[in-house]
């Protein structure tokens, strides 16, 4: 499907007219928004807007790295938006030039449904740079980078109630949940961080901005990507910290389980040693002779086991 957006030299809007109708003579600029496009609208890249073969075979690669071309007059743009279930990167391209913002995508993303509203309805109400394609071009990375804040902040919420368990959980499934959240932090990193390094060039990038005005704007997506990226390495060093705690909880369990199975092998040791005394088959045992033997040597078991824990009470052994 093709979307277009016209607007007249008198500053009229336009929607949805046959991009095959559209003379970019006639209009002061366009935006054509290819989403899920089949192969014969994939042609018209080549046929209408006669893009470089290069960035044309880029649109039909997936995944490309974001990453920022300049072809001639057409600068060229690889985004990555956000699959909000999946936290995958999805490739969104923009072809930019003075006269028009085209978009390419192979799914349907609410993000530029957003961003086509937004500059549909502030055409009129904003002056300069802010109503052309450049402007288009930022509404659409904005509205990316705006979805990543959702996710993450999930993520942190799950790293809150994670950190808050009181031992309702083991440890397995606690460890299990936090290796989770990690995994997750790092597919929003690689999301993330090369579209910072992308809105980092496009901000030092004299091609692409022709005022002051248009680096503030972009310089506020890329403080918004900053921001991601130290909320992502805060909750990394988090899951680790976890991890670390998680670990050492289990060897603590571990330690003591290994302790109270000491203790308990220790007290029978000797009761053990008895037994096997009078288990022997010798003929000579003066004790075996003895009426009250039986329950003298219990008896002597008995104050054994209960010294020998006594005694290790006393010396710390079960704090």
């Amino acid at each position: 499907m093709i979307r277009t957006l016209a607007v007249t030299r008198k500053g009229e809007v336009l929607t949805d007219l046959p991009l095959q109708d559209i003379t970019l003579e006639d209009y002061a600029w366009i935006w054509a928004d290819f989403s899920t496009p089949t192969a014969e609208e994939t042609l018209l890249l080549d046929t209408y807007f006669h893009f470089h073969p290069l960035a044309i075979e880029d649109c039909m690669h997936i995944l490309q790295r974001p990453k920022l071309d300049y072809y001639e007059n057409v600068q060229f743009f690889v985004l990555h938006a956000l699959n909000e279930r999946t936290l995958e990167a999805e490739e969104i391209d923009l072809f930019l030039s003075k006269g028009f913002l085209v978009s390419y995508h192979h799914q349907e993303k609410p993000e530029m449904d957003e961003a086509w509203q937004m500059v549909k309805a502030e055409i009129h109400s904003r002056k300069g740079w802010s109503g052309g394609p450049m402007a288009a071009a930022y509404t659409v990375m904005d509205k990316l980078v705006d979805r990543y804040f959702p996710s993450l902040y999930g993520l942190e919420d799950e790293l809150a109630d994670l950190e808050s368990q009181g031992g309702n959980e083991s440890v397995e499934e606690l460890m299990s949940q936090v290796f989770n959240v990690r995994g997750r932090l790092l597919k929003l990193r690689r999301t993330i961080v090369p579209m910072r390094d992308l809105m980092y060039r496009i901000v030092n990038s004299q091609h692409v901005q022709s005022n002051g005005e248009e680096r503030i704007y972009f310089g506020d997506i890329y403080d918004h990507l900053l921001k991601l990226t130290d909320m992502i390495e805060v909750d990394r060093e988090m899951t680790a910290d976890l991890r670390d705690s998680y670990i050492s909880l289990n060897s603590n369990r571990m330690n003591s389980i290994m302790k109270t199975l000491t203790v308990i092998t220790t007290v029978f040791m000797p009761l053990t040693l008895i037994a096997g005394i009078y288990g022997m088959n010798f003929r000579v045992m003066p004790e075996l002779d003895w009426k009250y033997g039986y329950f003298g040597v219990l008896l002597l078991m008995l104050v054994l086991g209960v010294g020998m824990f006594r005694w290790f009470r006393r010396s710390g052994w079960f704090k």
